[in-house]
C-alpha cells in the first residue's frame, strides 16, 4: 500500500486551485438518473476514486457513462435503465452512493439499494432517508442488507407531502429532492440541510428543468415536473479541500492563495482562522491567507452548515496542536470522529479527549512519527500535522485520503512541502 513520507517544517507558500466538490459531484451524478432522454455532461468532476466507483454504479444501473479524469468531465446517458438493483461490492465502498435511491424511485417507481459503506465514523443511519420517502408514499422494507423500495402507482407522488427531519442531513435532503422532482404535486422538506452542496444539487435540477425552491435554507419546496432535460452543468469547487489547504498554511506559518471556490461557503472557517491570528481575505472565487509566526488558541464546535464543518475538524485540530494556549474542540456531528487524536499524539500533540470534546494544549513544535489514516479527513489532518512538525513522518493508509483529495502530495509539493508518495 502507498504511504506519504513527509519532512515537516516548511511553510506552505504559493497558489493552488481546488477541483470540483466531491460531495456535490456524487449526488449530481446520481441525479442524472432522472433524465430519461439525451446526454448530460458534467464538468469540474474531481479525479477521485469515489467518482470512478460512482460511474460504475451508474453503469450497473444501465446508464451509459464516459468519465474522463484528465479533462474532469463525465457524460451520462440514462435513457435506458435496466433493473434498479445496485451491486453491493460497489455500494459498500462509499456512503454517498446511497443517493441513487431517490432518483430511481422517482424515475422507475422501485429500487433495491444496498445499505451504504465508506468511512467508519460511528453510526450514520439512513433512517431519515427512509422516513422521508415513506412520508412521500413509498413502501420500504429491509431485506438482507438492502433497502427495497417501491412507489405505488396509487400513491400521490409528492402531492401534499410534508417531511420533517429531526436534524439536517445533506444526503437525506438530496435523496428527497430527487424523489420529489418527477411526478405530480409538491413536497416541502423542513429542517433541510443548508450545505452549499445541496444548493449545487438544486441548481443542477433546476438547470435541467426542475422546480426546486429554497435550497440553502431550512425549508425546501419541490414542485414536481413531468420530465427533465439533458444539460451541461459545472460542479462547484470543493470548500473542504480549500479549507484543508488554508489550515495547512496556518499550521506551517505559510502564505497561500486558494482559487476555485466561493469564499461565502467558508465564512465561519474564516472567522476561526482570524481568531487564531491569520490575515485572510476573499474575492469572488479566491481566498488569500497569511499566517502569523505562531497561531493563537481557539474554541470550535462542529455544526451543520453554516456552522463549522465536521469534515474540517481534524484539520483545525492539527493547527491547534501548534497554537499558543489551550484550544477547545467539540464534535456534535459524528460520535467517533476523534480517532485521529491518538495518532496526532504520536506526533507530539498534547490532546485530551472527554466525551465529545477535545482539549488541545499547543506545543512549540511537533515531532515525527509513523501514523495511520482512519478516514478521508482524519488522514488530511494527519498530513497537516506532519507538515507542521520538524522531523520526518510517515502517513499510512493514504487510500483513505485519495477518496477525497486528488493527488494531494503533488499539490502540496507545488506549495513547497517536502512530501512524497511511496510504496511499502
Amino acid at each position: 500500500m502507498d504511504y506519504f513520507a513527509i519532512n515537516g517544517g516548511k511553510p506552505l507558500r504559493g497558489t493552488v486551485t481546488v477541483e470540483g466538490s466531491k460531495n456535490a459531484a456524487l449526488p449530481i451524478v446520481a441525479g442524472a438518473l432522472l433524465i430519461a432522454k439525451g446526454k448530460t455532461t458534467l464538468t469540474n468532476i474531481p479525479p477521485l476514486r469515489d467518482m470512478s466507483v460512482m460511474s460504475k454504479v451508474m453503469a450497473a444501473l444501465g446508464a451509459k457513462v464516459s468519465y474522463d479524469e484528465e479533462a474532469q468531465t463525465m457524460d451520462i446517458d440514462a435513457s435506458h435503465l435496466g433493473d434498479p438493483v445496485t451491486p453491493y461490492d460497489l455500494m459498500s465502498q462509499m456512503r454517498g452512493s446511497f443517493v441513487v435511491l431517490g432518483p430511481l424511485l422517482a424515475r422507475l417507481g422501485r429500487a433495491r439499494v444496498s445499505l451504504p459503506g465508506g468511512c467508519s465514523l460511528g453510526a450514520r443511519p439512513v433512517d431519515y432517508h427512509i422516513k422521508g420517502l415513506q412520508a412521500m408514499g413509498a413502501i420500504i422494507d429491509i431485506d438482507g442488507g438492502d433497502v427495497v423500495a417501491t412507489m405505488p402507482k396509487t400513491a400521490k407522488r409528492g402531492t401534499g407531502s410534508v417531511v420533517y427531519f429531526d436534524r439536517p442531513t445533506h444526503t437525506g435532503t438530496e435523496n428527497l429532492i430527487f424523489a420529489a422532482t418527477l411526478g405530480k404535486g409538491e413536497t416541502m422538506i423542513h429542517n433541510a440541510a443548508c450545505d452549499p452542496e445541496v444548493v449545487d444539487v438544486a441548481n443542477f435540477i433546476n438547470a435541467a428543468g426542475g422546480r426546486v425552491e429554497g435550497a440553502g435554507t431550512p425549508i425546501i419546496r419541490v414542485k414536481a415536473v413531468r420530465s427533465l432535460n439533458a444539460v451541461k452543468y459545472k460542479v462547484s469547487g470543493d470548500r473542504l479541500v480549500a479549507g484543508t489547504y488554508l489550515f495547512g498554511a496556518a499550521a506551517t506559518g505559510g502564505k497561500i492563495e486558494v482559487r476555485g471556490v466561493d469564499p461565502a461557503q467558508l465564512t465561519i472557517v474564516f472567522e476561526k482562522l482570524r481568531e487564531m491570528g491569520c490575515a485572510i481575505t476573499g474575492a469572488k472565487t479566491s481566498i488569500k491567507l497569511t499566517a502569523p509566526k505562531r497561531l493563537k488558541s481557539a474554541s470550535v464546535v462542529t455544526f451543520p452548515f453554516p456552522g463549522f464543518p465536521t469534515d474540517l475538524q481534524p484539520c483545525i485540530m492539527a493547527a491547534m496542536a501548534v497554537a499558543d494556549g489551550t484550544s477547545r474542540l467539540r464534535e456534535t456531528i459524528f460520535e467517533d470522529r476523534f480517532s485521529h487524536a491518538m495518532e496526532m499524539r504520536r506526533l507530539g500533540a498534547d490532546i485530551t479527549i472527554s466525551a465529545d470534546e477535545a482539549f488541545i494544549q499547543g506545543v512549540d513544535r511537533l515531532s515525527g512519527a509513523t501514523v495511520m489514516a482512519s478516514d478521508i479527513r482524519a488522514g488530511a489532518g494527519l498530513v497537516l500535522a506532519a507538515l507542521a512538525s520538524r522531523k520526518q513522518s510517515e502517513v499510512k493508509r493514504v487510500y483513505h485520503i485519495d477518496r477525497g483529495y486528488a493527488h494531494l502530495e503533488e499539490r502540496l509539493r507545488e506549495l513547497g512541502a517536502d512530501i512524497e508518495r511511496k510504496q511499502e
